[in-house]
């Protein structure tokens, strides 16, 4: 019993790592574009909390800031606030 739960163990390990060095396949321009949406998505939230923008320009400027920035998961991102 005890050998099985190695190998079970090993896989998960193995799965495990092999998600982690995704990390590493990330170009620096990618990377770098990451940190401008997420930093684009802080502002535009902070200007929508303070009134600055509505609900249509808030989505208006975001799809405009995906589609600059490109972000790696924007595929399951949500678009509407």
């Amino acid at each position: 019993m005890k050998e099985i739960e190695n190998k079970k163990t090993s896989k998960i390990s193995n799965a495990i790592l092999e998600e982690e060095n995704l990390s590493t396949r990330i170009s620096d321009d990618q990377l770098q574009g990451e940190f401008n949406y997420s930093q684009a998505e802080r502002i535009l939230k902070k200007m929508f909390n303070k009134g600055l923008i509505d609900k249509v320009e808030f989505n208006k400027i975001n799809e405009l800031n995906r589609e600059t920035f490109s972000p790696i998961l924007v595929k399951i991102m949500p678009l509407n606030r």
